[in-house]
C-alpha cells in the first residue's frame, strides 16, 4: 500500500514557467503580502484609538514576527545545505540554528496573535471592535506566509 503514487504524475504546467523572472515575482509577491499585513494593522490602530478597545502592546507580536522574517530570510539556502557557507566559527550548524530560531519565533508571533484573536476578542465578546483582533491576526500570518514565500520561492541567486 505505501507504494499506492508511485506511479501518478502531476502534469507540468508550462503557463506558470516564470524562469529569469521567477525572483522578481516571488520578492514582489512577498512585499505585497508584509505590506497588507502591516497595512491592516495600521488600520485597525487609526480607527481605534482608545487603548481600552485595542492594547497597543499587541502591536509586539508583528514586530517579532518581522524580526523574524529578516532572521529567517538572512541565511541562503546554499548555508542551510552547507554548500556556500563553509568556515567561520558557527558553519552550517549555526546556520541551521538560526533558521530554526527565526521559524520559532515566526511560530511564536502566529500562535500569539491567535491568543490575541480569541482570548481578547472572540470570547470576550463584549468589545464594541472586533477588527483589531482580526488584524493582529492577519498582520501575523500574512508575515509568516510572506517570509516563507521569500525564503522557498526563490532561486539562490536572488538578484542574478
Amino acid at each position: 500500500m505505501s507504494g499506492i503514487l508511485d506511479n501518478c504524475q502531476i502534469p507540468k504546467c508550462d503557463c506558470i514557467e516564470l524562469g529569469e523572472r521567477r525572483n522578481a515575482v516571488v520578492a514582489i509577491i512577498s512585499g505585497v503580502l508584509f505590506f497588507t499585513g502591516w497595512w491592516c494593522v495600521i488600520d485597525a490602530a487609526a480607527l481605534v484609538p482608545d487603548n481600552a478597545d485595542f492594547n497597543h502592546a499587541f502591536h509586539t507580536c508583528g514586530a517579532i514576527g518581522t524580526v523574524a522574517f529578516f532572521i529567517i530570510n538572512s541565511v541562503s539556502n546554499g548555508q542551510i545545505r552547507g554548500e556556500a557557507y563553509t568556515t567561520g566559527c558557527i558553519g552550517q550548524t549555526g546556520a541551521r540554528v538560526w533558521l530554526f530560531l527565526g521559524f520559532l519565533l515566526s511560530f511564536g508571533s502566529l500562535i500569539a496573535a491567535s491568543w490575541i484573536l480569541f482570548g481578547f476578542y472572540v470570547v470576550q465578546g463584549d468589545q464594541q471592535y472586533q477588527w483589531p483582533g482580526i488584524a493582529i491576526f492577519l498582520q501575523n500570518a500574512l508575515i509568516f506566509f510572506s517570509s516563507l514565500m521569500f525564503k522557498f520561492g526563490r532561486t539562490e541567486d536572488l538578484w542574478g
